[in-house]
Formats: structure tokens, sequence, C-alpha cells
């Protein structure tokens, strides 16, 4: 039948009005409404597919506001679908419409297939991009929605744990890097959201002392045709396609909407332990890459609004369509665009109040601040979210840069935002490699980075502190590579950054050398015990705590393997560092001193009592001027008073903790340490050390020296009194 013309009189649509909102497939037990963002299309079909390849096209003959919509009776919950579109074909002005590409709906909930590279997935034909579509239909080389019904998951007593910053401990993790090799998880769970939620992961992560795991993407994502040709995958996940599905890989059930059921009962079972989830998400860009890049999903809906682009113009008879790349990925979402503003809300609240996740950290936060291309950090995604009765109360992690020099606004992002410091990660690498020239500025980030955070008011657990994250060295080849060795991923070891500064103790890699071995083991130990303690927001990555090695590798992202599982065989693992680390976090734990929430200021909480945070010289006194400049100094004492806390208890009541000094050692030599006698602290034990020499459970008093072997972290706690 035509679109508005009746044959018979008492004829019925095939296809019902339905309506422009919810965006996406909603299902119900009588019609399935289909609505999609296509405003400048001419004509869109739902397209309902069978396990055979089979495929029935319902022309959706509503548009409203620029969406087009339809309900489809009779519709099965586990349909696979998509959409064709038409329309002008003017990829110069943005339009790149071609109904022989089977669109994937950037609201599906499930997704299902994977991307087969080739010309097929292509809206252009071969070399010819800009002149003539391509007639090659991608049906079967490219992935595809899922209607999902709700499946009346029970979340029982499940809330928001809405832990405070300052008591948040984050592990960033991979789904299935974390128990792809785990001999405790069943085979068939590992590498899965249910291989997560086995007791084996959360007594681990609750026993290390974790509050929040922050997965790698989990958005439904793809691997980029360049790497499939080298027979690699993307194992990251940056580049992600549907921000509304969790990936349909990493489920053990199915990619029929099981995905969406088992990730819910990943969330459930972290949050019975008092663990928080967290998403690293990829708004920044799409994995349709640049001009060239396949057409998946927004390229054949809404080219023009859903990207960037630096300019547009003709040049005689060849158009010139760049897109505006700031993410190094080939395409910049427009985030300031209605559309893609509503989609990035969508999502995220779809994540909160859906799947009950708490809060996300944001890949290249910058990027989706630009308006035109200017950085914006008042911009509307930004005010939205800040405004949002209920983002506005979630874990907000920005990653406060993109691939431009312009990009880096670390510091920058406004409350209720937190940020990656990649100052803190730098500054304590360069201390323990013995780089730093003095130690003015570790001091500074071990007290909570207020040079970055304070002038605007935030408080020190605004610093997410991190030595390692999962781009780059992790902490064991940080101590034992000087340079890269990414030969694997078929890049001629061009790929990943050359300033790792890392120190390899001796000799590149892995050596039978007890002795590096033993200095490298001490200085996992000391960058793990620096991190867990200083203000700030501790992020540890996954299998740093255990020694894990990535042989070199510092960009791993597409070695889907042992080079970036966690080896949970305990034969070369770190188990020394792994308790350090474990020790740490419960201090931290234990001692509000040592995660305050206001920053230090270098005086008295109370009328005659000692200075909240005084720096101590090695010979005992406080540090001078000429101190702070002194460039050979590799050592420093952090004394933090907790008689009593400057902020008062949740009723006002006033908070008393023990008092701590915290030594950070970072000569290659042994040093006396001076405990000064004061009125106010007289005796104590060393209650974390990495030198073996000086033994857990040592007894020190105040007027005494106390010996630090070379490199060592060593916390001495006050002995109160009862």
């Amino acid at each position: 039948m035509t679109p508005g013309l009746w044959r018979n009189l008492g004829d019925r649509a095939a296809v019902w009005p339905g309506r422009d909102w919810p965006l996406g497939a909603t299902w119900s037990a009588e019609a399935t409404n289909f609505a999609v963002h296509a405003p400048q299309a001419t004509a869109v079909w739902v397209c309902l597919l069978d396990d055979e390849g089979g495929e029935v096209r319902h022309a959706l003959t509503e548009q409203s506001l620029g969406v087009w919509h339809g309900a489809v009776p009779g519709v099965e919950a586990g349909t696979r679908y998509g959409y064709r579109v038409d329309g002008p074909w003017e990829p110069a002005q943005g339009r790149r419409f071609n109904p022989q590409k089977l669109l994937l709906d950037p609201y599906a909930r499930a997704v299902s297939g994977a991307l087969t590279p080739g010309p097929a997935v292509h809206a252009h034909e071969p070399g010819r991009r800009t002149q003539r579509p391509s007639r090659l239909d991608s049906l079967g080389h490219v992935p595809v929605g899922v209607v999902v019904a709700d499946d009346d998951f029970d979340w029982g007593e499940d809330r928001p744990l809405r832990h405070r910053w300052r008591d948040t401990v984050v592990y960033e993790m991979h789904v299935k890097g974390m128990t792809a090799l785990h001999d405790r998880v069943p085979e068939h769970l590992r590498g899965t959201y249910a291989g997560l939620a086995t007791p084996a992961v959360v007594d681990y992560l609750r026993d290390l002392g974790v509050t929040a795991v922050e997965l790698l993407p989990i958005h439904q994502f793809v691997s980029e045709p360049a790497l499939t040709e080298r027979g690699l995958t993307n194992y990251w996940g940056y580049n992600s396609l549907a921000f509304f599905a969790p990936h349909a890989a990493y489920s053990s059930a199915g990619d029929r909407g099981q995905q969406v059921t088992e990730f819910k009962h990943l969330v459930r079972t972290l949050h019975a332990a008092g663990i928080e989830v967290l998403l690293d998400v990829v708004y920044n860009h799409t994995a349709e890459a640049g001009p060239d890049g396949p057409s998946l999903s927004f390229r054949g809906l809404d080219d023009r609004g859903t990207y960037h682009r630096s300019y547009l113009r003709s040049q005689g008879e060849a158009f010139v369509d760049s897109y505006w790349d700031v993410t190094g990925c080939g395409n910049t979402v427009n985030a300031d665009t209605p559309a893609m503003l509503r989609l990035i809300l969508d999502s995220l609240r779809y994540w909160v109040t859906e799947m009950h996740v708490d809060g996300f950290r944001f890949d290249l936060a910058s990027a989706l601040t630009r308006v035109d291309h200017e950085i914006a950090l008042d911009s509307r995604l930004i005010t939205a979210i800040g405004q949002d009765p209920v983002l506005r109360h979630v874990k907000l992690v920005a990653e406060p840069w993109d691939a431009s020099m312009d990009g880096y606004r670390v510091g920058e992002f406004p409350p209720p935002w937190v940020e990656w410091n990649d100052q803190y990660r730098d500054q304590v690498r360069d201390f323990w490699r013995g780089a730093s020239h003095g130690i003015r500025d570790v001091a500074t980030r071990l007290a909570g980075s207020s040079d970055l955070y304070a002038d605007d008011g935030r408080s020190p657990y605004a610093s997410v502190n991190f030595v390692t994250a999962h781009d780059g060295f992790t902490v064991r080849d940080l101590v034992s590579y000087e340079h890269k060795h990414n030969e694997a991923n078929g890049e001629h070891n061009r790929d990943g950054t050359d300033n790792n500064r890392s120190c390899h103790h001796g000799v590149e890699g892995e050596t039978d050398d007890e002795a590096v071995r033993a200095l490298r083991r001490r200085q996992a130990a000391n960058l793990m015990a620096t991190l867990c303690l200083s203000n700030g927001v501790p992020m540890l990555t996954m299998g740093d705590e255990r020694g894990r090695t990535q042989r070199g590798n510092n960009n791993a992202y597409c070695q889907d393997n042992e080079v970036s599982w966690v080896d949970w065989r305990p034969d070369d693992a770190w188990l020394d560092v792994y308790e350090v680390t474990r020790a740490a976090l419960r201090l931290r734990r234990e001692h509000p001193a040592l995660r305050q929430r206001h920053f230090f200021e270098g005086r008295p909480t109370m009328v005659g009592g000692p200075k909240d945070l005084a720096w101590l010289h090695p010979s005992g006194r406080e540090m001078s001027e000429e101190n702070w400049h002194d460039h050979t100094l590799a050592t420093v004492g952090m004394f933090v008073s907790g008689a009593p806390l400057r902020a008062p208890g949740p009723r006002g009541e006033q908070q008393v903790d023990a008092s701590f000094v915290l030594w950070f050692h970072g000569g290659t030599e042994p040093v006396d340490v001076l405990l000064p006698e004061n009125d106010w602290v007289h005796s104590g034990e060393v209650v974390l050390s990495t030198d073996p020499a000086l033994a857990e459970g040592t007894p020190v008093r105040m007027g005494e020296r106390l010996t630090l072997g070379p490199r060592t972290v060593a916390v001495l706690r006050e002995q109160r009194q009862g």
C-alpha cells in the first residue's frame, strides 16, 4: 500500500502510527514501537530479521520532529532488527543516505552479531566515496539490534550505595581480562559478566579493600577493520557503537537480550558486597571512524547532526568533506547538537535508572565540551548533567583532555566532576625513579593537589590519583622496562607513548638476577603504598597489586590474550606487593586522618594543638623554604595529626583519630631520620614498611633516630593512651 493512500474501505495499516518517544524499540505484547531520529531522510524502513537470514521490511510512515516512528504488531521479544534509510546522497553536505545499508538503532538495548569488514559495510563505493553510493547490501555483515522486553528483573533491596568520594577506592578492570584465566571461576563463565559476579572475584575485591570497580567500556563495540586485517581485535573496547547495549561478547547466556539480565545480576551482586559499579564511557567518538569508515548507524541516519566538521566546501567536481577529529579515532561526536545531547543524556540516565550503575568515567571528556571547535566547560552537556536530578548525584569522572593541544584541562572541570590527575601519575613516577629533583612536586601530590583543585572550592577527592591505567605500562612493567615493546601490535613499535617515566633497575625486561628482582618488587610496593596513602581518590589498575605484566607492551589495546589478562597462578605473582597494597588500603579505610575531606592548612585544628600537616626534614625539623628547593633531597616525612580532625562528624561531633608520620625515601642509600620531640606524640609503632629490615610492629619513640633502607615507604602510627 502506498503510504497515505488507502486502496479500500476497511483496510488496516500493517504498521500502526505509534509514537515518537521513547526512541528505540519499545516492546509490548500487542505491538512494538520503533522510533528513530533521521531528520533529513526521505524514507525509513524497520527491518525484522529471522535466523535464516530473511528480512521483512516495514515502512515507517510517520515523522514527528525529525523522528520516524511506527508500531509493528506481533513482534516477539528477542527479534533482531535494523533500519534502512533513504535520502539525498550529498556527502559534502553531511548526507550519506543509502538504503542498501542495514543500520543499527542507536537506542538498541541489546545487539546481536558481529562486524565483518569489507566493501559491503561502506556507504560509498571503494575509492569513490564522494561520487557514488555503494550498491552492496550490508545485511549479514553488520551487527543489528534486538527487541528487548521488560525482564522483570528482581533487584530486591538494591539501592545506590553512594559511597562518599573520600571513602572510595577505585579498581579499573576489564570484564574479560579479570577472569579469562581464573581457575576458581567456572570455565564457561570466564571472561563474562557472570564470571565477575562469582565469589572468587567479589571476595578478592572486597578483601583487597576496593569500594568501586571501573569497568573498561562495556557499551557494544566493534573492532576497527585495520585491526581485523592484522588478525587482531579491539580488546579495550574504546570503539563504541551502541550506547545502551551491554557488550554481547561478555555474556555467558546469549545475545538476544540475555546480556542485559546478566549485567544487572553483576551489578546487584557487587552492590551486595558494598562495591559500586562505574562505567568507562566513550561518547566522544563512534566506531564509524572517518569519512572512509563503515556506515553502521549514525552515519546513515544523521551524519551531519552527529559529527563535528572542520569544513565543507566544493573543489570543482570533487567534494571535500573533512571530519574534525580531536579524538584520534577519525571522528568527534558533536555533543552540542540537540539529537546527540539527548542521546548521551538518555544513555546515562538509562544506565543509572535501569541498570543501577553508580557513575561514569568519561573518556576524552574535553572533546565532549566542544562548542563549534572551542572548549566550553559550561557547554550544554556539562550544564545539563549538572542540573539533571538523576545524573548530578552519581559519580562523574572526567579524563580532562582530548587528542588536541588545547584539550588539556586538568584542574578545570566544574563541580560535581572529579578528574583523572595525570600530574599525580607523572610526579610520583619521577620521585620513585629518582628523577624528581627534590620533593616539592611530589609533596603537593601526596597532600591532594591543592594547586589544581583548591582555587575553585573543590576538595582533595576531586583528584583521582593513579600511577598506571589501562593505557601504558603496568606497575610491574614500570619498574622492569625503560622502553616500550609493542611489536605484537603490528605497528612496528610506533604506537604507544615514549614518555613512560619508568626505570628497569639494571636490565631491560625480565631477569633471573635476584637483586634486581627484589628491588623491582620493592619499588612496585612503594608505588602502590604511595598511591593508597595519598590524599585524594586512589585508582588501582587491575592486577597491579599482584605484579601483572604486559611484557613491556604499553599499548595493549589489541592484545586479547595472556598479555592483557590477569594471571592468577601464584608462581610468578608478586604477592608481597599485594600484601603491602592491602595493608595500605586497610589503614586508609580504618583511619579518617588518612582520607580527609578538606585540604590540609598547615595550622592547628584546635587551640594549642599540633598542625594538621607538617612536613619533616630527615634531620627532624620542619621543612624550610631552602629545603623545598633542594634538588638533591629525596626524603620527606609527612606528619598528619588526628587529634582532632578539622572536619566534624555527621552530627557535628569532633572526630579524633591517631596521628601518623609517613616517610617517603626515594634515595638509593639508607638514611637516618630523626623523629622530633614534641608535645603531642611521644611514641608509636611501624604499621607499614616496604623495607624488609624495618618490620611492622617495630616500636618508635620521639627524639630517636630511625634508619630507612634505600627506597622505602614507612608509616608510623602513634600509640594512643587508652
